[in-house]
């Protein structure tokens, strides 16, 4: 990582996604190199966490588990800041006993000891401190390996147990800041406020679901690329990245996508279709077979063509500027004979593969995917599993590690799907979706209109890595304003895209400038 400037700001880029173990490198860099005072963080963390918790929080008493660490050290300043403010506290320390009073500044705050009466059922249910109460996690922090030990496990189930709002100090203790993987007891958080970044474990689950909603808020770390660092798909992200619509125009200009499917399952090239036009493609020629042709003529807006006839399948992809194949295409010879003919017509489009066609590659019915950064594949994990013929458990066993090592070994963009979505690239690059309605988005024909939005985007000139991110969020977001939940249908998506693409990339409605990320708890 080198020294960047204020357009590198996670503002301008979205938010930045560090491991924990890329979290810490930036710590000691801002010390050692910068010249950034380990208090001054510290300082900055609690009180940047102390107003949110007073702003969301206003009514009661706060109580805050600290433990040995710079977690414990943050979880202090806060309590800190919130007693100079007004606001009942107490402290409960867990494990080693540490130093607090040079955290305090001369303020005295009731400081107990873990298992001297303190635990945080009893201090949040005891006298003075009914009604309103919050729990502030402040014992282990993001370098967790492996299960909590004694006394800690204990306290968190307690937290847990308490029957209060928890808040987690830059991550949930007991979740793994790499990985999300939990090993055993785990703050199940209602907020979290993540220092800097929020870090890549409280994005993957099941560490997402400890975490409740996320907060980053900025405490005065230096520029810095993160160019090795995962990033997350927020609204700064997409609205940076875009593509500008000149005044002066016409379709061809705009964009030209073929999309071939729709032989099988002919509303499946519908979805993708429509949602090809809505995300901003200026024409969209849609081959499939001659006996999809009536349902087809449904969707006027676009021109059909016989994928049957290779000579108009081929005059088609020569005509269009980005290709997507995959949707209700089937999986017969003549499938395989059109996926083939794409292949071999399309030399340097940008081209988006999915469903059906994934399917004939990972049965070896067409010639081996070439290694192409403008080529994207977006299988979930059944079809990740048969691409790289290994057992689905270890595909969802690391989400991660399966879509970068594919990436990275096949030379191509992937988009594995699920909770949350993730885009590696083949030089190691990761983007990861937001979760807020990720359970919304499954139903069938969802991943069609993520295919429709990825080909159009790419047909708009946008990178492959990028048309995935951008399909992602606008999808996600229409699915979060549609706010159907369990009742969405694919049909309600398409008809809000044009909301969710228009709708300003606003942070957070948070009243703060130092805060970077506002995600909501996932649904």
């Amino acid at each position: 990582m080198t020294p960047g400037g204020p357009g590198k700001l996670p503002g301008a880029l979205g938010c930045l996604v560090p491991t924990s173990a890329q979290a810490a490198a930036l710590d000691r860099i801002a010390v050692s190199r910068h010249g950034v005072p380990e208090p001054v963080l510290m300082e900055n963390a609690g009180r940047q966490a102390a107003q949110i918790i007073h702003h969301l929080y206003p009514d009661g008493p706060v109580l805050a588990l600290v433990g040995p660490g710079n977690n414990g050290g943050d979880a202090l300043v806060c309590l800190r800041s919130l007693a100079s403010w007004g606001r009942s506290v107490a402290a409960v320390t867990v494990g080693k006993p540490r130093a607090v009073e040079p955290l305090l500044h001369g303020w005295e705050l009731p400081v107990r000891r873990w298992g001297d009466g303190g635990d945080p059922a009893a201090v949040a249910g005891g006298p003075g401190c009914a009604g309103g109460a919050v729990i502030v996690d402040g014992l282990l922090g993001t370098g967790i390996r492996g299960a909590p030990r004694p006394p800690f496990d204990a306290a968190i189930e307690e937290a847990n147990a308490c029957g209060r709002p928890v808040v987690a100090m830059d991550a949930p203790s007991g979740v793994d800041g790499e990985s999300g993987r939990i090993a055993g007891a785990a703050i199940r958080a209602d907020l979290t406020i993540a220092f800097g970044w929020p870090k890549l474990g409280t994005l993957l689950r099941p560490g997402r679901d400890r975490a409740g909603r996320i907060v980053a808020v900025e405490i005065g770390f230096p520029p810095e690329d993160g160019d090795d660092w995962a990033r997350l798909a927020t609204p700064s992200w997409a609205a940076r990245h875009l593509p500008p619509r000149p005044p002066a125009t016409h379709k061809n200009a705009v964009g030209a996508l073929v999309l071939v499917g729709g032989s099988a399952m002919p509303g499946a090239a519908i979805l993708a279709a429509r949602s090809a036009f809505r995300c901003g493609a200026g024409v969209v020629r849609v081959c499939a077979g001659a006996d999809a042709s009536d349902l087809l003529g449904e969707m006027p807006e676009a021109i059909h063509i016989d994928a049957a006839d290779e000579g108009a399948l081929r005059a088609a992809v020569a005509a269009s500027r980005a290709i997507a194949v995959g949707p209700g295409l089937g999986t017969d010879a003549a499938a395989a004979r059109q996926l083939e003919a794409v292949l071999d017509a399309r030399e340097d489009r940008p081209l988006v593969l999915d469903a059906d066609a994934l399917t004939l590659i990972a049965r070896d019915d067409c010639r081996a995917l070439p290694a192409d950064d403008r080529l994207a594949v977006t299988p979930h994990p059944g079809e990740m599993a048969r691409l790289t013929a290994t057992p689905i458990a270890q595909v969802e066993a690391d989400r991660t590690a399966a879509a970068t090592r594919f990436a990275r070994e096949r030379g191509v963009v992937a988009l594995l799907k699920g909770s949350p979505s993730l885009v590696a690239d083949p030089a190691g690059g990761l983007l990861a979706s937001a979760t807020e309605a990720a359970s919304d988005l499954a139903v069938a024909g969802a991943g069609d209109l993520l295919t429709g939005a990825i080909g159009s985007f790419m047909a708009q000139g946008v990178g492959a890595r990028e048309a995935c991110g951008l399909a992602l969020h606008f999808t996600g977001r229409a699915a979060a304003a549609a706010g159907l939940g369990r009742s969405l249908m694919p049909s309600d998506l398409v008809e809000r895209l044009p909301a969710a693409l228009a709708a300003p990339a606003t942070v957070t409605r948070l009243p703060f400038p130092f805060v970077t990320l506002d995600q909501p708890p996932p649904r």
